[in-house]
């Protein structure tokens, strides 16, 4: 017969069983799986015009097709995505004009919003930002173009964050989705990838010495790299 009563100052054990994931820990799921199809379809490895399944996304990404879908939920809001009734999902096109109008906004926002943010980054946070930074390098090294993308992302939000201009990061986050880099597997099979990559340490090198023009410039050439080097891979 089994004890009614736990040990004195211990709870009872709870019955055993199959865990269930928390809300947070589906949440965290949803996230991730959101992010990196998201660069996905950012650097082309899920190529426009073209229609995925749930399931052979899932196994694509490792994952199951439950958070795939809820993904793609918030892809299909921003754009990235539309719904083919029984088949999957269709990786939206962009056309050049559309591509020139983002390239065009982010150069009028991002720069500018560097510059402002360089003053304000405390010296305590460079290291972490270095980190950042380097982890766009080792996707580059690697030739993970969906790691690349996102790091690249995570790296240029957190430090516009310092801008402190929340909706300013919602704009540019929502430019950055709408951007279209199909041209980086030719420069990850040239190595050109790499020295793309490092332009981010060259950039907290300004940051370091506070520099916030020299950051600037150089934002503005990085973006430039969006429309030539990066989009079509010459």
């Amino acid at each position: 017969m089994q004890h009614e009563t736990a040990e004195a100052g211990r709870p009872r054990a709870e019955a055993t069983g199959p865990r269930v994931p928390t809300a947070r820990k589906k949440g965290i799921l949803r996230d991730r799986v959101r992010n990196a199809l998201r660069a996905a379809v950012v650097s082309g490895e899920l190529a426009p015009g073209t229609v995925y399944s749930a399931p052979a996304l899932a196994e694509r990404f490792g994952v199951s097709a439950t958070p795939v879908r809820e993904a793609m939920i918030d892809l299909i809001a921003e754009g990235l995505a539309v719904v083919q009734p029984n088949k999957g999902y269709l990786v939206t096109e962009v056309s050049p004009k559309a591509l020139d109008e983002v390239s065009e906004l982010r150069l009028l926002l991002e720069p500018p919003s560097v510059r402002s943010a360089v003053p304000r980054v405390p010296e305590a946070d460079l290291p972490r930002l270095r980190r950042l930074a380097q982890d766009i390098v080792t996707a580059a090294e690697l030739g993970d173009l969906v790691g690349y993308i996102e790091a690249d992302r995570v790296f240029h939000l957190t430090l516009l964050g310092y801008a402190d201009n929340g909706r300013l990061l919602d704009v540019v986050s929502g430019l950055r989705a709408q951007t279209r880099l199909l041209g980086l597997a030719p420069l990850v099979e040239s190595g050109r990838l790499v020295e793309s990559a490092n332009e981010h340490h060259h950039l907290l090198d300004f940051v370091e010495s506070r520099d916030a023009v020299a950051a600037e410039l150089l934002m503005h050439r990085h973006i430039g790299h969006v429309r030539t080097l990066w989009a079509a891979g010459s």
